[in-house]
């Protein structure tokens, strides 16, 4: 299964790289048709000025060679407008169009047009391929030599390689010329010709390097996007999403959300029954973003439910919890955290606070106000660390609303925080509502706050409502 799953995971890579170079392909011959142009833009301003009298090349070389350079540079245009450059042999015509014209002009013009050999090698750059660059060169020489001895018969006269007037009609081209010429100006500029294909092959070469390795990149982006768009989707569903939670159970009333600023996050909530008549809730943020924070997450979620058993104080729940965390935290994470545990027959709450921010609390009848409460040392921060739980008394119709501090640290883009302040009003001001109802209006508040600037931090909020006590005996110690 192994070597099955190898072998079609290079399949992909290749069919990939595959449709990436044939889709450059397709796009190099629409600009190498775009450079031919320019060239034959060029061709005919170069005409233009030989009819003026600013250049001097004899005018019925011009008259004859020019019309057909400037064509063969404007085909390649015309088949990229009928084909969409797409087919495979495209650029095979294109590179030919351009050998073809470069070699009219040369033939014509053998003083002038010795430089624009060069323009065929650098077409063949557009298309990565060292093989389309070699086979360029060894057209590139074979017709350029041609249009060397070619010129010396019917192109410009080009003194240094004719002894007699440059008179077409007059010319005498001996054994002895031509071999002068191929010994001085053949040989001399192939050899220019091959230096240059090899900074084109080289250029060619590495730029399809570049691309496969962009490729690549891209596929493992691509991977690790839909890893992650998995991870996002496990640590979702790790958290209790159902709601109402415990429609069985009259006693409370809970809700809970946690929005990441990343596709996986550090924060968590957690709420279950620790026996029939205890509720635990738990709110946690770990230190850091991204995946490493998801996984101590998970190993945090899961060792404070753990350890968490009926009458077992909260301070002992932590203190176990720390020392485990600290034996695996190579990476120097820690954890802030608030436990609390609601007896649905007395409204007795207990809690531990790890470093975590102090709750809100609404007494039935009265506005949300901040609890205060000594935070503790984080988890995972340092071993033999001892936690202190404490207990408030809760009545029906009390409200406790914890967070992480995401919330209150959510910025503008005037760089300023949402705060406590903003948090305590937006409470005050929706008391009445049940925790489904306030966590979505907060929410709300905070992205009106933050508006365009982007989330750095996760955001996880909790709400739960002592609605009754259970039957059987709830006592008042309030009074």
């Amino acid at each position: 299964m192994k070597t099955y799953k190898n072998t079609k995971s290079t399949k992909i890579n290749t069919d990939m790289e595959l449709k990436a170079l044939l889709e450059n392909e397709a796009e190099a011959n629409q600009y190498a048709a775009k450079c031919l142009a320019v060239c034959a833009g060029v061709g005919t301003l170069a005409w233009l000025f030989n009819i003026l009298g600013i250049f001097i090349i004899p005018a019925n070389i011009m008259n004859i060679g020019m019309p057909f350079t400037i064509l063969f540079f404007l085909i390649p245009t015309l088949l990229c407008k009928i084909t969409g450059g797409k087919p495979l042999w495209a650029k095979y015509a294109i590179v030919i169009c351009g050998i073809t014209s470069i070699f009219i002009l040369s033939a014509a013009m053998p003083k002038h047009g010795v430089l624009a050999w060069a323009v065929p090698l650098a077409l063949s750059c557009h298309y990565y391929s060292k093989k389309l660059t070699k086979l360029t060169l060894i057209a590139s020489w074979i017709l350029f030599s041609a249009s060397i001895y070619v010129g010396m018969y019917i192109g410009e006269g080009d003194l240094n390689l004719l002894i007699t007037e440059p008179d077409i009609e007059n010319r005498v081209i001996t054994g002895q010329m031509l071999f002068e010429a191929s010994l001085f100006f053949v040989l001399p500029r192939a050899l220019i010709l091959l230096g240059l294909s090899s900074i084109c092959t080289t250029v060619a070469g590495r730029t399809r390097r570049l691309l496969e390795r962009q490729i690549r990149d891209s596929e493992e982006r691509q991977r690790i996007s839909t890893e992650l768009d998995v991870a996002t989707r496990i640590q979702a569903d790790m958290l209790p999403c159902i709601f109402p939670a415990f429609p069985e159970r009259p006693e409370f009333d809970i809700y809970a959300t946690m929005n990441p600023a990343k596709e996986v996050g550090g924060d968590f909530y957690d709420f279950f029954m620790v026996d029939e008549t205890h509720l635990a809730i738990v709110i946690a943020d770990v230190s850091g973003k991204g995946v490493p924070a998801a996984l101590f997450m998970v190993i945090g979620k899961t060792l404070i439910n753990d350890h968490t058993r009926p009458d077992v104080d909260l301070g002992k729940v932590f203190t176990e919890v720390n020392e485990l965390l600290c034996q695996s935290n190579n990476e120097g994470l820690f954890i802030t955290a608030f436990e609390g545990v609601l007896d649905l027959v007395t409204g007795e709450f207990c809690f531990v606070n790890a470093g975590h921010e102090m709750p809100f609390i609404a007494k039935s009848g009265n506005a949300y106000e901040p609890y205060k409460l000594r935070p503790g040392f984080v988890l995972a921060g340092m071993e033999g660390m001892k936690y202190q739980s404490g207990c408030i008394q809760l009545s029906p119709g009390d409200k406790i609303f914890q967070y992480t501090d995401g919330v209150t640290e959510a910025t503008n883009t005037a760089n300023e925080l949402y705060g406590m302040e903003r948090l305590t009003n937006i409470l005050v001001q929706n008391t009445a509502k049940s925790p489904a109802e306030l966590l979505p209006v907060v929410k709300a508040d905070i992205d009106a706050f933050v508006g365009e600037a982007p989330q750095f931090d996760d955001i996880t909020m909790l709400c739960v409502t002592f609605v009754k006590a259970m039957d059987g005996g709830f006592t008042d110690y309030s009074s």
